[in-house]
């Protein structure tokens, strides 16, 4: 039944560039106690019997699978020197044979000195004896492709390294382990079971097709419904997961917002003066808030620049608030609302915003009563920033915002953290609300049965059944080289 869906398999057959082996260093660059160099491919024992001197005197080619030995990278060419004179590195080689593996191929890891050079040395010798330096997400790619894993795990890897939360990483987890490959899968068996019995009244006459339950189809069709919907709904927290939140600090000079930056920081990363106009440039960086990743921007004060600088880094403050998902406003409490203010308040009306009254420690001048209008609705949080007073109440009205209630976070069900997989799960939510629409009119067979196929199409390209090349060097070309 499958193969009526799509004849652009990305598992069929074996692509030329799987035959070569890859090789790339898997480890942070600069310096550290260790470095390793992985190989991945039908050579790499081989090539790894070129350049490894073991202690025992015995080649990696027969070294016993999933075992680790001590020797030195030497660069012999396969010739009888001394040793000395050739040795790279010394190094510890990990040995991983097909299909057990990462890739599902042979694998050699060679764990050296973590210095810029030894490691530098040891992968152009791998790639003199023959290894090919990997592409960016290379290996990952071939554990797809080999079919230990499927397209939506393979994206998990990458939330796995990037996740900035416990949270976010419960879910990259969650995700790899296949908890939404499971749920994808499980929606498309029911679609294809459907199609079938769609597909067995095309061979029959009206009369004969009497016993074909339509209310049997339409309950199935309605359960896929809901369980995409489900999914849909779960992407409005995973993307926030995955992908934070920017929250942009602003507010006239002078009113706290660096002071407010380095509290969410706990660090003294950002200037505080008395001085006006000390911040000038865009500082950004990311905070946790009970799980929620936030993107954190503190900007220059909005005012009338005096300078170039100042033109340049008001503009730049104006740039990442029209980004911004969520706006902290900060008000002075010690001081007048003033035209600067306003000014801002303009700027930033229809945006979602929580307004912070900064300086609760200092006598009150402030009178809100100028600009009712805009708090209306709006959440008012009181806070002194530089002696961290208000700042729960602060964080907690954050998540309440950003949530609005209805977002659910949790890590232990199939969330949807990928914009692309929300996108082909809405295109195949389309799909089947038209076969549901279709099969209540008596629509034929044929018509009920094309936009099952085309819902089929659109979620089997989340796990990868239905990948065209263009997607894949998409995916793949945004990890790092090394995995």
């Amino acid at each position: 039944m499958e193969c009526c869906l799509c004849e652009d398999y990305p598992r069929t057959g074996k692509p030329l560039f799987m035959e070569d082996t890859i090789v790339a260093i898997s480890t942070a660059p600069g310096e550290s106690a260790i470095g390793i160099v992985r190989l991945s491919g039908p050579k790499a024992l081989k090539i790894a019997d070129k350049i490894f001197i073991s202690k025992e005197k015995k080649k990696p080619s027969s070294f016993k699978n999933r075992t680790i030995h001590y020797g030195w990278i030497s660069d012999r060419g396969g010739r009888k020197k001394s040793l000395s004179d050739k040795i790279i590195d010394e190094a510890l080689l990990s040995v991983m044979r097909a299909p057990a593996t990462y890739t599902r191929e042979d694998i050699v890891e060679i764990n050296c000195h973590g210095g810029v050079l030894a490691l530098k040395k040891t992968l152009e010798l791998t790639l003199r004896q023959g290894a090919r330096l990997a592409q960016p997400g290379e290996f990952t790619k071939r554990a797809f492709l080999n079919g230990r894993i499927d397209l939506a795990q393979a994206e998990a890897v990458l939330d796995v390294i990037r996740a900035k939360t416990e949270l976010g990483l419960g879910t990259a987890l969650g995700q790899l382990r296949g908890k939404l490959s499971k749920r994808i899968t499980k929606i498309r068996n029911i679609l294809i079971e459907v199609l079938a019995n769609l597909e067995v009244s095309f061979d029959f006459s009206q009369e004969e097709t009497e016993a074909l339950n339509s209310r049997q189809i339409t309950r199935s069709l309605k359960m896929v419904k809901r369980n995409l919907e489900e999914l849909i709904k779960s992407a409005e927290g995973g993307c926030i997961l995955r992908e934070g939140v920017m929250t942009v600090i602003c507010g006239k000079p002078n009113v706290g917002k660096s002071s407010l930056m380095n509290t969410f920081l706990k660090e003294d990363k950002v200037i505080v003066t008395p001085i006006a106009g000390t911040t000038r440039d865009i500082i950004e960086d990311i905070i946790n808030i009970e799980g929620i990743p936030i993107r954190i921007v503190d900007t220059a004060g909005i005012i009338e620049p005096r300078d170039l600088v100042e033109r340049e880094g008001v503009a730049r403050s104006k740039k990442y608030l029209n980004k911004a998902n969520l706006i902290l406003f900060l008000l002075d409490n010690s001081r007048p609302l003033s035209a600067e203010d306003l000014q801002i308040i303009d700027s930033i009306k229809g945006k979602s915003i929580i307004v912070v009254i900064n300086k609760i420690d200092l006598k009150t001048r402030l009178n809100l009563k100028k600009i009712e209008d805009f708090l209306k609705g709006k959440r008012i949080v009181k806070i002194c920033a530089t002696r961290e007073k208000g700042i729960p109440g602060l964080e907690s009205n954050i998540k309440k915002h950003i949530l609005g209630g209805k977002v659910k976070m949790d890590a232990e069900s199939a969330v949807v953290t990928n914009l692309r997989h929300k996108k082909a799960l809405e295109k195949s939510l389309e799909f089947i609300k038209a076969s549901i629409k279709n099969l209540k009119e008596r629509k034929g067979e044929e018509l009920i049965a094309e936009d099952i196929k085309e819902a089929l199409r659109s979620i089997g390209c989340i796990i990868g059944e239905v990948a065209p090349e263009e997607i894949l060097d998409k995916i793949f070309g945004e990890f790092c080289i090394g995995k």
